[in-house]
């Protein structure tokens, strides 16, 4: 009796989802489901449900498939395979890194950054130094430079191939070589990232999750209806710096303008990633990438979109955005 019950709910809860867009559209039509679709990535009922039972803890991937995980104060580099039920653990090892601790702020320090980074590239052919290959990666990021951070060459690559163990990396990560020739054969540096901190690397909660998902939606949203009040609401009104350095009040009245003239807007969002950021002030902070597809009458645009974002109050607040 009880099977039938819950059978029974189950049933009426699809048909009840199958009723109100079936409604939707004879009523409206596909614009009117459309909408309906548009309200639902906006609800933090519909991400937690989404979400439920996931193994998040590393953050929400939708295009990266592989993330190396370095931790300075361990000396350690683990790599996951993400895609399945939770995260697969392909190597962990031990790892040379830059000789001094914290966070990198200008070239030659010989700090590891602290951050989240794409491998851009993949290096062969390389001084007997580096071992049989590197992978770049994408530091400086965004956020990296707006903090007026400098450097660059911060590599993944293999130790001296004249068995030299005694060296200093300047910031970039070494490993045993057989194990970067057998991480090389396993993985697509392109759909990969890395995420370094210095003991302070932190595991997204779920619930931390539904709220940036749900919120990007909302913003966009927003932008999307010109609803200029509940769009700058997503912003950190001190620290907002826009990728040529623009600050929040003149950000403000740019986007003022912009959604004064009323221009019907397409703003689609895809390959969601949200990562981790750890950092030395220990906040809840997250790089979320996508691909945006944005057409309006007076400007278009595809390509990738960057967003460095932390948690306020339960409230995404964008830090710096390109």
């Amino acid at each position: 009796m009880r099977i039938a019950l819950v059978l029974l709910w189950m049933l009426s809860s699809v048909w009840a989802f199958e009723f109100d867009y079936v409604k939707a559209y004879r009523q409206g039509g596909l614009k009117a489901v459309e909408g309906k679709l548009e309200e639902a990535l906006t609800s933090r009922e519909y991400w937690k449900e989404s979400l439920e039972g996931a193994d998040a803890r590393f953050g929400y991937y939708e295009s990266v498939k592989y993330l190396f995980i370095a931790d300075k104060a361990l000396s350690e580099l683990s790599l996951y395979q993400l895609g399945g039920k939770k995260p697969e653990r392909l190597a962990h090892t031990k790892a040379l890194m830059g000789s001094k601790k914290g966070d990198k702020r200008i070239e030659g320090d010989l700090k590891t950054p602290i951050g989240v980074y794409d491998l851009t590239a993949k290096l062969t052919r390389l001084d007997q130094l580096y071992g049989p290959l590197a992978f770049v990666t994408s530091y400086p990021n965004l956020y990296d430079s707006l903090q007026k951070k400098s450097g660059s060459g911060i590599w993944i690559h293999g130790l001296p191939l004249n068995g030299d163990r005694e060296i200093n990396t300047k910031g970039c990560i070494a490993i045993d070589n057989q194990l970067l020739k057998t991480i090389d054969g396993s993985i697509n540096h392109k759909e990969s990232l890395l995420i370094t901190g210095d003991g302070n690397l932190f595991e997204v909660k779920n619930e931390e999750l539904v709220i940036l998902l749900s919120d990007l939606f909302r913003w966009r949203n927003a932008w999307k209806f010109n609803d200029l009040e509940s769009y700058l609401g997503y912003y950190d009104k001190e620290d907002f710096l826009r990728f040529d350095g623009m600050k929040f009040e003149a950000f403000r009245d740019y986007k003022r303008r912009v959604f004064n003239k009323g221009e019907n807007k397409t703003i689609v969002f895809q390959n969601i990633n949200v990562s981790p950021y750890p950092n030395e002030r220990g906040e809840r902070f997250f790089r979320i990438g996508f691909y945006e597809i944005y057409n309006a009458p007076s400007y278009s645009f595809s390509g990738e979109k960057e967003l460095y974002v932390k948690l306020v109050k339960d409230k995404m607040q964008i830090v710096a955005e390109k």
